[in-house]
């Protein structure tokens, strides 16, 4: 089967109609199909920021209903999941409704209701999506493929490809093995800075640890390897990273991620990486790669609708 794999839509309801029309996706019986029988793959982050979040999870609902998509879980909809769903051991959510985590909950929550039937409906609904695909010849995860937190979490996937419920509630625990399988998995790999450095990132938030370019067998330095906002990277020292970190692709088999807001021209990472996050949350354009079966990926198979990011 030939997919197409689109990156994180984050409420863009405008944005993910217009990709899907120019994919060639046509309503039918109340759902997006491909009249060729192509099926679409979302990366996650279906949610948050754009104002149309009940419309985009509705769309990719009717799709997996209907059998012309399939979606794994994005950080946003973990941290929904938990932002949703009360500790069963506690008093309070597993996700703490701190004020910082309202505000960036915000757009979901304006438009769903917080605590409303439709907002536990979404939540449960989220729970159901897997951390990750592996369709052999293919491989999607939100952010990183790290092959021993693949590993732990496969062993938690029951047969719909949902995480464990046990296993859900214990990722809610720092430091667990569940939280650090779905941290890599859905955040990225992150590096602690040496003592005294920080920088701000995209919201102005002091930061300690920077997220690396996994995928870039070329980055050996803090500075160089750190997705971190251009104005910031000065900021970073110019020193070697920790010996025992080895960045590259981890895999024979293409790997297709979202999660890192890149600017540019959609291009892919290597021969078998591509990052399909462009910004669309905000005025960044919804990417999508045509995959028809190739082992080696290729720049010509992208497709993006709505501006770039200079």
């Amino acid at each position: 089967m030939d997919y197409d794999i689109i990156g994180d839509v984050h409420g863009q309801d405008g944005k993910l109609v217009a990709l899907l029309g120019k994919l060639g996706y046509r309503i039918k019986g109340g759902a997006y199909r491909h009249p060729q029988g192509r099926m679409a793959l979302f990366l996650g982050d279906l949610i948050d920021r754009g104002p149309g979040q009940l419309e985009v999870v509705t769309i990719v609902r009717r799709m997996i209903e209907a059998g012309s998509a399939r979606s794994i879980m994005g950080n946003h909809e973990w941290n929904a999941i938990g932002f949703g769903l009360r500790d069963p051991e506690g008093p309070d959510f597993l996700r703490p409704r701190t004020e910082s985590k309202i505000r960036e909950h915000k757009a979901f929550l304006e438009q769903v209701g917080m605590d409303t039937p439709l907002h536990e409906e979404l939540v449960a609904w989220f729970a159901t999506l897997p951390p990750l695909l592996d369709l052999g010849d293919l491989r999607l995860c939100h952010a990183w493929w790290e092959p021993g937190s693949v590993d732990t979490l496969r062993a938690a996937m029951n047969g719909d490809g949902a995480l464990d419920e046990a296993f859900l509630v214990a990722s809610y625990r720092k430091r667990s093995l569940p939280w650090q399988a779905l941290e890599r998995l859905t955040k990225g790999c992150e590096i602690r800075l040496p003592e005294g450095v920080s920088f701000l990132d995209h919201n102005d938030i002091k930061r300690k640890d920077i997220r690396v370019r996994w995928w870039d067998a070329a980055a050996s330095g803090y500075r160089d390897a750190a997705l971190v906002p251009e104005g910031q990277r000065d900021r970073l020292p110019d020193l070697p990273l920790p010996s025992e970190i080895t960045l590259g692709a981890v895999s024979e088999v293409p790997t297709f991620v979202g999660h890192y807001w890149l600017s540019g021209e959609p291009a892919i990472q290597n021969a078998k990486t591509a990052v399909l996050d462009y910004g669309a949350g905000l005025d960044g354009p919804l990417v999508a790669y045509r995959w028809n079966g190739e082992s080696e990926l290729s720049n010509a198979a992208f497709v993006s609708v709505g501006s770039r990011p200079m």
